[in-house]
């Protein structure tokens, strides 16, 4: 063992644990002193249902875990380099509000880790809303991070989409198929799917939200960004189902069906399922809006370190010595 300068000491070895933080709500991320990367999922918050119409997009979902996979079907992205011992603000979405009247577009709120290479994920696009016109908007799914589904409105649309990396969007509506139901919002991991049937005595069925992705940043395997499911297009015709990964919204069920819409899973950015083309049924209670998306959700990891320290310097004996056999770097 080297001597060094005074008293002899010995060279120390150790270990900066493994950390893994996750926000659920926005903060600030301190990183440990030896952190020179970060290992990210950063999931924004998801869509709300439309109104009559379709189920909300996913947020938009971005990981440099590597080997994983980002939504839109992208690969894993590089880790982002930070400082040790710094802070870095980070910014969770909220999820886009269930419907609150006539053309609302409840697009999800962006999330962001905010470190010296910004991460940002795009909202959810809200989900299509059949009456949007009534107060002079567009009916049409919202892109996003992932798009919203398209609306419950008479005519064609053209395919909401997605953003690339991020998630994809919803098929295009067409007619006669699905008449005046709306689609499935898109998840991270597939697009949503247009709604179907329609025909006078039915009306067409809601289309089924976009599978999500899951991640195993935290060491087990967890679902987020499925798509929310559009509404149907007249009484007895339960909602459609959000992505099969379970964290977005099921869409409303009118008459025998009755079934509120229901919100995308807090913090997996899910989108909310659309609402339907009836306000009523049995129990008289309305049924037609769409609801929340789900909040997005930050997550970072530092790997392990291992290093070495000594508290003083070598001996001059040993580095000339060391420097003599070209032996010193």
């Amino acid at each position: 063992m080297p001597r060094l300068i005074g008293a002899v000491q010995a060279v120390t070895s150790a270990t900066q644990a493994e950390a893994i933080t996750t926000f659920n709500s926005s903060g600030t991320l301190t990183t440990q002193p030896r952190t020179t990367s970060l290992q990210y999922l950063v999931i924004a918050g998801g869509g709300g249902g439309g109104q009559i119409g379709g189920g909300g997009g996913a947020g938009g979902f971005r990981t440099s875990v590597p080997s994983a996979t980002s939504g839109g079907g992208g690969s894993a992205e590089s880790t982002t380099p930070v400082s040790g011992g710094s802070p870095y603000p980070v910014t969770v979405g909220a999820g886009g509000a269930g419907y609150s009247g006539r053309g609302a577009y409840a697009t999800g709120s962006n999330s962001v880790l905010g470190t010296p290479s910004s991460i940002t994920s795009n909202g959810g696009g809200g989900g299509g809303s059949r009456n949007a016109y009534v107060v002079s908007l567009s009916p049409l799914g919202q892109p996003g991070g992932s798009g919203g589904g398209h609306s419950g409105a008479d005519g064609t649309e053209a395919a909401p989409s997605g953003t690339s990396n991020q998630g994809f969007g919803c098929q295009d509506k067409t007619q006669p198929a699905g008449s005046n139901a709306g689609g499935g919002g898109g998840g991270a991991g597939s697009i949503g799917l247009r709604a179907s049937g329609g025909n006078p005595s039915t009306q067409g069925t809601g289309g089924t939200g976009g599978n999500g992705v899951a991640s195993s940043i935290t060491g087990s395997a967890v679902n987020y960004a499925d798509g929310g499911g559009g509404g149907p297009g007249g009484q007895n015709i339960g909602g459609a189902p959000g992505g099969s990964g379970g964290t977005g919204g099921t869409g409303a069920g009118a008459g025998t069906a009755e079934a509120s819409a229901t919100a995308a899973a807090a913090n997996k950015g899910g989108g909310g399922g659309g609402g339907c083309n009836f306000s009523g049924g049995p129990g008289g209670a309305p049924t037609l809006g769409g609801a929340a998306g789900g909040s997005g959700v930050v997550i970072t990891k530092e790997i392990a370190v291992d290093f070495t320290t000594a508290s003083s310097v070598w001996d001059i004996r040993t580095v000339y010595r060391q420097i003599k056999a070209d032996d010193w770097v």
